[in-house]
């Protein structure tokens, strides 16, 4: 499968969701409703971002902008 040409913002975007949410799994985290608000403000920018409301943009399109998102957190 060719990867999609998603914008830098949005897998930015899901790479600071992904940040958050694990913040938010490690045991007894610091600020947890901090934490939970953010997610809930980064599911909402990635839920509506315009690159989702064209036709044609499937959930394969958000596994690999996931999938991608944590390729680009493990470069140096």
């Amino acid at each position: 499968m060719t990867p999609t040409p998603f914008p830098p913002d949005l897998i930015e975007l899901q790479a600071d969701w992904q940040r958050t949410y694990a913040a938010l799994a490690v045991p007894h985290p610091a600020a947890p409703t901090a934490l939970r608000r953010r997610l809930h403000m980064l599911s909402t920018k990635l839920l509506w971002h315009p690159y989702f409301l064209g036709p044609g943009r499937t959930s394969a399109a958000r596994v690999e902008l996931r999938r991608q998102a944590r390729a680009q957190g493990r470069r140096p």
